[in-house]
């Protein structure tokens, strides 16, 4: 049975719920088991990961969240440095991970793209980490 680490971000919390939705929803049709972790922010993610990592628990994570810009550059450090840091974990550890980490403009847009009737971005992120686990499988990489 495949059992998968959830990371999310609660900053915004009533889109991290909408992400959480599409992404139990897609593991519960495919029988998988999950646990969650919940993070202040997504640049919380990377690190909370790479414990789970460490752990040794899981056969893959999914990453949810969602940076909305606002007046500063703080947005543009908080996505880059969320995807680098996700994607350094995948590379070093052959980490199987779903990215559904939600960057954009407007909290309209997010909700857009989080909600399980129109983009279901968890869904999507839980997907892509299903995807990357048979893929590995495949590749008989441990």
């Amino acid at each position: 049975m495949l059992n998968l680490c959830i990371v999310v971000a609660r900053f915004y919390e009533d889109i991290a719920d909408e992400l959480m939705r599409g992404a139990t929803a897609c593991l519960d049709t495919q029988g998988a088991t999950y646990d969650i972790i919940a993070v202040p922010g997504a640049f919380e993610i990377p690190a909370a990961v790479r414990l789970a990592i460490a752990s040794g628990r899981y056969g893959g994570y999914i990453a949810l969240g969602c940076v909305i810009r606002g007046e500063t550059t703080h947005y543009d450090y908080v996505c880059s440095e969320s995807a680098r840091g996700l994607n350094q974990l995948a590379l070093e550890h052959m980490a199987a991970i779903g990215y559904g980490i939600l960057t954009v403009e407007t909290k309209e847009q997010a909700f857009v793209r989080a909600a399980t009737t129109q983009g279901n971005k968890g869904r999507d992120a839980a997907e892509a980490a299903l995807r990357m686990i048979a893929l590995k499988k495949e590749m008989e990489v441990r």
